[in-house]
């Protein structure tokens, strides 16, 4: 269920990254491109996070399969 929740919330976190910057810039937050680069580079990696995440939640799902085809 984790591995694919993890899958399933891929997208929705790369599409509140991308929504984030248009808030950020349209509240003034963001003024200069420099900021603009940096406020995306730190909302993909926080994205890139979940990435990580599912792929660990998928290799632990394959390790409890390949343990349950053993016995």
């Amino acid at each position: 269920a984790s591995s694919l929740f993890a899958l399933v919330t891929l997208p929705v976190e790369f599409d509140a990254s991308r929504r984030a910057l248009k808030h950020l810039e349209g509240l003034g937050i963001i003024q200069t491109e420099a900021e603009m680069d940096g406020a995306r580079k730190v909302l993909r990696a926080a994205a890139w996070t979940y990435v990580a995440a599912a792929i660990a939640a998928v290799g632990s799902w394959l390790m409890y399969l390949l343990l349950s085809r053993r016995r």
